[in-house]
């Protein structure tokens, strides 16, 4: 009989431990699923009249309207990425520092996502007068990418250059002090469907794309 009690409270006390486990991980996961991401960038308000009332609207920071060649040398443009979630980055080719830590984190991002057609990566080149689109295609080879859901890009150098810092909010500065000749950003850029950025990653470190990656499944799942 002592033992059979011995039993039952062992196996209360089990049930008891499964349930706060169960609880703790439902609340977690309201918890996650509540979460809003923010959306970066200064704001602005406009009043606008709604049935007769004026009502105060809030206007974001948006990603403007773009034009870039692409490896394939096709025009690239924000119609490319239309509806699409997509995760943007500065780089250069010959990048001797951060540039290959970063393509190694965005590759774990491609691989994740080639199959999803609302997920697309863009990838600028801050050294244009050497990353044409040949060398961006034989880049993109070499990092066996395929398809269309990465774009490597190039252009008008200032053209870049104000579009990273104004518009991503990132920087890259030309020192020839620096390996490379260049210092910028290691940021990964999360842009929703809406132009709007709703995070800014460190794409050099594992961790930080890791948060990455779960920000992108929280817009794919609650389309924010």
């Amino acid at each position: 009989m002592r033992e059979l009690k011995k039993v039952r409270r062992a196996g209360l006390r089990s049930l008891l431990l499964m349930s706060v486990t169960y609880a703790s991980l439902w609340v977690a996961g309201c918890s996650e699923s509540k979460r809003e991401l923010p959306i970066l960038g200064q704001k602005d308000t406009k009043v606008k009249m709604v049935d007769g009332k004026e009502v105060i609207d809030t206007i974001y920071h948006q990603i403007p309207d773009f034009e870039f060649l692409n490896q394939d040398s096709v025009l690239i443009s924000q119609k490319n990425f239309a509806g699409k979630i997509y995760i943007a980055d500065f780089f250069f080719t010959t990048c001797p520092t951060i540039c290959p830590k970063m393509k190694t984190q965005m590759l774990r991002i491609y691989d994740k996502y080639k199959d999803n057609p609302k997920v697309a990566i863009l990838s600028h080149t801050i050294d244009p007068r050497h990353d044409t689109p040949g060398v961006l295609k034989e880049f993109s080879k070499n990092l066996g990418i395929s398809g269309s859901q990465w774009q490597f890009v190039t252009g008008d150098k200032a053209k870049i250059y104000e579009l990273g810092q104004k518009s991503y909010m990132v920087t890259a500065t030309e020192d020839n002090t620096q390996p490379g000749g260049i210092v910028h950003s290691g940021a990964f850029i999360l842009v929703d469907e809406n132009r709007h950025i709703r995070g800014i990653y460190d794409g050099t470190l594992p961790e930080k794309v890791d948060v990455l990656m779960k920000d992108i499944d929280l817009l794919l799942d609650k389309k924010q």
